[in-house]
């Protein structure tokens, strides 16, 4: 199989970069499932995203596109639900965090000069981190508020009492 590849690939190099893809999809799959649980606290009324479908984030080159989706429908899903819950938050929650890191990991995958995609890369790494920390601490918002004001604020019961 390695005579198939150029001559500047050897045997090492190819072991790390076929580590270095399990890893990064073990941290995307991580990442899509903090989306899914976030999604899962949203009551079905508010979700403008199904929680199954933060797992597409997670697809190599399909989540280049899908990434906008997911901010932007969970930006949506969240405001919904902190107005539909009376929380006050800032208006489009992850929005803008999201964004950027849509936007850097896009730019990432354009054969660019290395100096640029290194700016980006160090960028995207940024972004993606501070975007997924900002959905973390909403979904603790999520899960405190439950825990305040009972079991009726979970999404999978539509009936809750004011």
């Amino acid at each position: 199989m390695l005579e198939m590849l150029p001559e500047t690939i050897t045997e090492d190099v190819l072991y790390f970069l076929i580590i270095g893809i399990i890893i990064r999809l073990i941290i995307w799959i991580l990442f899509a499932y903090t989306l899914y649980t976030t999604l899962r606290l949203v009551k079905k009324t508010n979700q403008c995203i199904l929680p199954n479908q933060a797992w597409f984030i997670a697809v190599p080159f399909f989540n280049i596109y899908w990434n906008f989706e997911v901010v932007r429908r969970l930006t949506d899903s969240l405001n919904n639900e902190f107005y539909d819950r009376k929380i006050e938050v800032e208006e489009q929650p992850t929005r803008k965090w999201g964004m950027l890191f849509a936007w850097t990991f896009l730019l990432s995958n354009i054969p660019l000069p290395v100096f640029i995609l290194t700016t980006i890369a160090i960028l995207h790494l940024v972004y993606f981190i501070t975007y997924w920390v900002k959905v973390n601490q909403y979904k603790t918002l999520l899960k405190l508020h439950v825990r305040k004001f009972g079991k009726g604020y979970i999404a999978q019961n539509e009936q809750y009492e004011n």
